[in-house]
């Protein structure tokens, strides 16, 4: 095991409790685990200094025997309870894991009752009517399962942002730092800000193409080699996604970082312009059609190529042929929104209800970012898994807010994501909403209502007018669970006429409202709030997520609510209210 710190040791405290609820222990046991990683994740002190000083049973939610485990970990960076326990399961079993919907007990049943311990026996275990006929599970659940395997076959070889931004800037970053390099980018749907990518593509400029494309190949993300030339390289990373790096001179790099940006459809247009004034464009150079005379422009920059072509500059997010050309010859493109331009985002947990850090830290981690407010929207009650608040913790939270406001210029916004209920009524009393400063609305079950059922549901649940803003509005999971059937243009349609904000939720694994749909929020007027969803303070930086996937969708500064700065949030935050 590798060096360890608080998250490395949550995660592996989280893994003994999965392993324990597999064996069927005591569920006080498996409860110490679950307690114990999460007192790790919340946890603000020194680690190596608590542990070093023997004090890390003082901990609340840390017992004496694990406190010894955890020592172990801290000081070996290794734990023999954890071996020994993992070893008494076939490997295959915690794949099952990644099927939705198969959790502990799930599988512990299908391997104890029917010996599956892999992804592949349990399709073949629902394929041939075993899992149905194990009780508690049933015709229905065996289909929900196989149509999870399927998703995840389908999804197989993609990856989301959040998985892979990390090791792309990094090479980005140590690319750049080479003495040989001259420009160096990542091209593709990374930098188109696709809310999945299948690969990474780098361009590089370098008069040295063999000792760049040699760090490339030899850089120790790199798993294995798939090929290797001085022109072109691709290997596997250990994060399993594949990377190509191309290595050009610098007199190409604009046609190139243009050419391999895409998308293939932004690219044929493209083409035809330059045909069309007596070129041809490929991905290193612009040249005179035909054997042509037709004047050549000097190109050096991207914005150079577009002009030479009739174009004010497109910005990758939006090179998707969906009207950016049109745009940018009528001088119509919009100024797209920019991390920078945040002042402070909603949609965000505590260890109040499932977030991993206090109030306290959260509100110093948006600060720390710039930030000027930040709004805090814990689970309400009926979201039980997520220890959501009832009434009472939820009223004392607003109080914790409103005092911690009194002492500092940074503001606290007391809010809450309620459930939106099966019939479209809210978990809690217009009473209660009233005395917040803001509130989120989301579905969190009932996910195969029809999508007449779904849609006046949470219309029903917008027409509320406490309710500010419509959380994470289909429910898709990127490349694990697919949106629920809803009418999204209705919903649209709705926000316009409540004055209801929907959320662009910037967590990679969510990205909802997706970027197809916000051209049209906003022709209607709806506004847009992007939030991390943050249950962590690190999450807050799902934000830059969150403005890409905004960028997309041709959204501008003033599109964005919390574009606004602090002195005028307040009153948006409350208009429905009248």
């Amino acid at each position: 095991m590798a060096e360890m710190n608080k998250d490395s040791v949550a995660e592996i405290l989280t893994q003994i409790a999965t392993m324990l609820e597999l064996k069927g222990e005591n569920v006080f046991k498996i409860r110490a685990y679950q307690n114990a990683a999460r007192a790790m994740e919340t946890f603000s002190g020194n680690l190596a200094q608590v542990v070093g000083e023997g004090k890390l049973a003082e901990v609340p939610g840390i017992g004496k025997a694990i406190a010894e485990k955890v020592t172990e970990l801290v000081v070996t960076g290794n734990l023999s309870y954890y071996n020994i326990l993992k070893a008494e399961f076939p490997p295959g079993i915690f794949d099952m894991f990644g099927v939705m919907g198969m959790g502990p007990k799930k599988i512990a049943a299908v391997w104890e009752k029917l010996d599956i311990t892999s992804v592949a026996e349990l399709e073949a275990g629902c394929k041939d009517g075993r899992v149905a006929g194990l009780r508690g599970f049933g015709e229905k659940t065996a289909t929900n399962i196989l149509k999870a395997i399927e998703d995840r076959k389908k999804h197989a070889g993609r990856f989301r942002m959040g998985e892979i931004a990390g090791d792309a800037e990094q090479m980005l970053d140590d690319l750049r730092s080479l003495p040989d390099v001259t420009r160096v980018a990542a091209c593709g749907s990374y930098r188109r800000c696709r809310e999945t990518c299948g690969d990474l593509d780098f361009l590089v400029s370098t008069n040295s193409p063999e000792s760049v494309s040699e760090f490339f190949v030899k850089h120790e993300m790199v798993e294995s080699v798939i090929a290797h030339g001085a022109t072109k390289s691709s290997v596997r990373w250990k994060s399993g996604i594949q990377a190509d790096m191309r290595v050009v001179k610098d007199t190409e790099f604009a046609f190139a970082l243009n050419y391999f940006t895409g998308s293939k459809e932004h690219n044929i247009v493209m083409r035809q312009r330059a045909l069309a004034r007596g070129w041809t464009l490929n991905e290193y150079r612009l040249g005179a059609a035909d054997g042509g005379n037709a004047e050549i422009p000097t190109i050096r920059e991207e914005a150079d190529l577009y002009r030479a072509l009739g174009l004010d500059f497109i910005e990758p997010e939006l090179r998707e042929d969906r009207g950016e050309f049109i745009a940018a010859e009528k001088h119509t493109l919009p100024r797209l929104v920019e991390v920078s331009n945040l002042r402070g985002t909603f949609h965000n947990h505590t260890t109040a209800s499932d977030g991993r850090n206090t109030l306290r830290e959260m509100a110093d981690a948006a600060e720390e970012l710039g930030l000027q407010y930040l709004g805090i929207a814990d689970h309400s009650k009926s979201s039980v898994q997520a220890h959501g608040l009832d009434e009472a913790r939820l009223l004392a939270q607003v109080a914790e807010i409103r005092a911690m406001n009194k002492q500092s210029s940074f503001r606290l916004f007391a809010g809450s994501e309620v459930d939106v209920l099966k019939d479209g009524s809210l978990d809690f009393s217009d009473e209660i909403l009233a005395q917040l400063d803001y509130v989120v609305v989301s579905v969190h079950n009932a996910f195969s209502m029809s999508e007449a059922e779904m849609t006046k549901r949470i219309i029903r649940a917008m027409e509320n007018k406490y309710v500010t803003m419509l959380g994470h509005l289909t429910g898709r999971l990127l490349l694990q669970r697919d949106a629920y059937a809803v009418d999204i243009p209705a919903v649209i349609e709705a926000a316009a006429a409540t004055g209801t904000i929907i959320e662009l939720n910037a967590n990679p694994r969510r990205l909802d409202m997706d970027w197809r749909w916000w051209p049209l929020a906003k022709e209607k007027g709806v506004k847009c709030a992007i939030n991390p969803d943050a249950h962590h303070t690190s999450q807050l930086q799902f934000l830059r997520f969150g403005v890409g996937t905004a960028r997309k969708g041709w959204l501008e500064r003033g599109d964005v609510v919390n574009c606004l700065p602090l002195g005028e949030i307040a009153t948006v935050l409350t208009a429905k209210r009248g």
